[in-house]
């Protein structure tokens, strides 16, 4: 995907080096975006093997509003670094998406109560009643879990944006590892931009990405300019059976076509 190659490229040529807290530097470059158009084909990485199945069963997970890795570990091992000894998470995306703390107020006490909303039902309800609202928000960025979570969430929001009959994402990203997080990222939400367009009648459109601190660990460099040479190859297709999102499983998606180079390892910096 070339978006991804002219993003790589701009990091390495005007990055600057920074320390954090991993111990390994990196080469960060300010708030860097760009857009994809999923009407090209589903955005999985092709100068590498990205696998598939596994940004698939994440994405099922956070759809699941775990807050607990228990079942996803059963099928991908991406989130153990940050688990506890039960496979208890504090960053558990879906916990969010699904179950977010709302502070409200009770009319009858004058008291605050917290009740939990289900932001991504809530954005599924708009887009049938008033898609053209421009307050299809979800937010994974609650403070007070922030404050004290080993890893706070990364892409901690994204909105969603109706233009004609095509449906469109923007993610929001704080940090950004280019070489092995990123591509998981763009896989993820497109996908959820592609089944969420299916449930409520668009078409796919744009998904759009900012990244505020967008980084590359400096052990990645030789396996990101490994990929420069390399070229694109077409975009694959994914199949996704018509149902509610929620009633989506593994096996109601199909990925068609994808021919990739071979993978390139990128040792994760914990």
């Amino acid at each position: 995907m070339q978006e991804y190659l002219d993003l790589v490229r701009r990091v390495l040529e005007h990055g600057n080096l920074k320390k954090n807290r991993t111990g390994v530097d990196t080469l960060s470059c300010f708030a860097e975006h760009y857009t994809v158009d999923l009407r090209d084909g589903f955005p999985l990485l092709t100068t590498k093997k990205v696998n598939f199945n596994a940004v698939l069963h994440e994405v099922l997970w956070y759809l699941s509003g775990e807050d607990h890795i228990r079942n996803l570990r059963k099928h991908t091992r991406i989130w153990d670094a940050w688990a506890d000894e039960n496979g208890n998470l504090e960053t558990a995306y879906g916990r969010y998406w699904r179950r977010f703390p709302s502070a409200q107020i009770n009319p009858a006490t004058g008291k605050y109560e917290v009740k939990e909303v289900d932001q991504i039902a809530a954005v599924i309800r708009t887009l049938k009643t008033n898609p053209n609202s421009r307050r299809m928000i979800i937010s994974a960025w609650e403070p007070g879990n922030a404050l004290s979570s080993k890893l706070p969430p990364c892409h901690y929001t994204f909105a969603f944006n109706v233009q004609g009959n095509r449906l469109n994402c923007h993610l929001t990203q704080r940090s950004g590892d280019i070489a092995i997080g990123i591509p998981f990222n763009i896989a993820a939400y497109s996908l959820l931009t592609m089944a969420i367009a299916q449930e409520t009648g668009f078409q796919p459109g744009h998904f759009s990405h900012t990244i505020i601190d967008a980084h590359i660990y400096v052990n990645h460099l030789d396996g990101l300019k490994q990929q420069l040479q390399r070229t694109p190859k077409r975009r694959p297709e994914l199949r996704i059976t018509a149902k509610p999102l929620d009633e989506l499983q593994f096996e109601d998606f199909e990925l068609v076509g994808y021919e990739c180079d071979e993978p390139i390892r990128f040792e994760v910096a914990v």
